[in-house]
């Protein structure tokens, strides 16, 4: 499976901009300091992705958690709309998580069902979503991380 490797540095660049938006905004840290901070996001025993600021965002990073769970490669991860992984959300609670984002950067109670590029559906609970904000200030997407689900039938 291509993904985040010693080659690219493990996508040092956008790992970067995860860890710092999160911190920023939640006061936290998302994984524990130390050496090669992206190698470690990516292998973290937590869900970690990310998806633009486009209209219909796409996903432009997911950790080794998240290419599994989703059962996808990172080619197929980077290429899919992240609306796709999602069940239609109730529309009060979408526009829950929506304000609640902008109004604080983040929110860290979002509950919600995923569903993997073969069918599996998941519960994620307590999911942390914030906003990814460039060195410049700009919104260039917005990132999530859970480490709690469970899995439902099909």
């Amino acid at each position: 499976m291509d993904h985040p490797s010693q080659v690219n540095r493990h996508q040092a660049a956008h790992a970067k901009l995860i860890l710092e938006s999160y911190r920023q905004l939640t006061g936290r840290e998302l994984i524990p300091s130390g050496p090669d901070p992206a190698q470690r996001l990516f292998v973290a025993p937590i869900f970690v992705a990310s998806h633009s600021s486009a209209e219909d965002p796409i996903f432009t990073y997911g950790n080794r958690t998240a290419l599994d769970l989703f059962e996808m490669t990172w080619e197929e991860f980077i290429s899919t709309p992240s609306r796709f992984t999602a069940e239609a959300p109730l529309r009060s609670e979408r526009q829950r998580l929506l304000d609640q984002v902008a109004e604080r950067g983040f929110i860290d109670d979002y509950s919600g069902i995923r569903v993997s590029k073969t069918g599996q559906r998941f519960e994620i609970q307590r999911a942390t979503v914030w906003n990814l904000i460039s060195a410049t200030g700009k919104l260039v997407g917005q990132a999530a991380t859970f480490k709690e689900w469970t899995p439902l039938e099909p």
